[in-house]
């Protein structure tokens, strides 16, 4: 007798795709860095009344002092004049380029460019985020990346209390890790807008599957609008499944490129360090195509990693440079909080005067301790950086 014909294969997870992660060609924080060519200017005199400010915006009056009592200034009528740089945070507040008199002191942190000056900035090494769910290897990931860097000869050690480390590959480039000490930590990084991150790398257990936080992780990026690539790990183990963890991915709308999709995908094991090589080309090919950019010189941009208390130093701030080039002596912002460098240290402990894009440091000189994610911003004086710190303070105490 004929065998009875097999049963038609379970259709494929992917028919069950919602919503379909786009890896976007850029990252929020590069998006940012590019200015708009549709920006508005609004001039700005000396005095000017909060009527006047109102109807150069194009912004309804009460708006206007709804945010003027956020920043600690409560108007008491329509013909109340309020400062220039009062009405520079008001401006910038609503993302409108403000035009000051000729002379006049900005209080403007951070620097955009049209597309056509972005273009022409020279290229940075990827600030990549490493994520995933417990004990799915992300620890033992970046616990190889320090000790082949370290084995590599990079200047100086990777001490284990520090959340970011760089990696220079001969041949390669260098490129920026940043650990999470907890999912929190990275929501309160893009919920800050700070978008230090281009990249992250989601690592997942090839037995184990899919998971709660790692789930997360794919909502965290699609909300920062930051390309994902997938690191199947524990590929070495006789009861690893990685084509299953492709199609859970598939399921909630990550399709990797041998899917079909645009996401990228290595098979790893952070354990024996197989085809960790390949993760980090895969890291470098994406910076390409992403044309990662920033100046290298003039006022600093960054991100806050961690802070913590030192009882000899103060407040010790571990920061990742995006942008520009950081100087012992600058003064600086990070949050509701200034300060002026007086020291800026590698994770190894080696004393620096200058640091530049994609620098994992230390900066000592705060007085206060920033939070994690707070964006670091370097300020042209002590009056600009104090101001903008304490208008930054009023309007946290206003909102709480």
């Amino acid at each position: 007798t004929e065998a009875a014909p097999e049963p038609e294969p379970a259709a494929a997870p992917v028919a069950k795709v919602v919503e379909k992660l786009v890896n976007p060609k850029k990252s929020a924080r590069q998006t940012k860095q590019v200015r708009a060519s549709d920006t508005i200017s609004v001039q700005i005199s000396e005095k000017i009344t909060i009527k006047a400010l109102s109807d150069a915006m194009g912004v309804r009056l009460v708006d206007i002092i709804k945010v003027l009592i956020k920043l600690g200034d409560e108007p008491k009528t329509v013909s109340h004049e309020i400062s220039l740089e009062t009405a520079e945070l008001l401006v910038l507040e609503y993302n409108m380029t403000p035009v000051l008199p000729e002379g006049s002191e900005s209080m403007q942190l951070g620097r955009s460019y049209s597309s056509d000056e972005y273009a022409l900035l020279p290229f940075r090494p990827p600030i990549v985020t490493v994520m995933g769910h417990v004990d799915h290897g992300k620890t033992s990931l970046l616990d190889y990346l320090r000790q082949t860097s370290v084995a590599a000869g990079e200047a100086g050690g990777i001490t284990q209390g520090i959340s970011a480390f760089e990696v220079t590959r001969p041949g390669l480039g260098k490129m920026c890790f940043i650990d999470t000490p907890g999912h929190k930590a990275f929501s309160a990084m893009r919920q800050r807008g700070a978008k230090a991150t281009d990249i992250v790398i989601l690592v997942v257990d090839a037995c184990d599957g899919l998971m709660p936080q790692s789930l997360e992780v794919i909502q965290h990026a699609r909300a920062a609008q930051v390309p994902l690539i997938i690191a199947v790990n524990k590929c070495d183990l006789p009861e690893a499944q990685p084509d299953r963890v492709l199609y859970q991915l598939a399921e909630h709308g990550v399709m990797v490129e041998s899917m079909g999709g645009d996401v990228m995908h290595v098979n790893i094991s952070a354990r024996t360090g197989m085809n960790i090589d390949e993760l980090e080309k895969a890291v470098l090919l994406l910076s390409e195509m992403m044309e990662l950019r920033a100046p290298d010189s003039g006022p600093a941009e960054g991100v806050v990693v961690e802070a913590r208390k030192d009882k000899a130093l103060g407040p010790v701030a571990s920061v990742v440079i995006t942008s520009g080039k950081l100087a012992v002596g600058d003064y600086l912002v990070a949050g509701i909080h200034w300060g002026k460098v007086k020291v800026i240290r590698t994770v190894g402990g080696t004393d620096l005067t200058t640091a530049g894009p994609s620098s994992v440091i230390e900066v000592v000189g705060f007085r206060g301790q920033p939070g994690a994610g707070d964006e670091l911003n370097v300020a042209p004086n002590e009056r600009v950086a104090s101001t903008i710190a304490e208008r930054r303070a009023l309007r946290a105490a206003a909102a709480a």
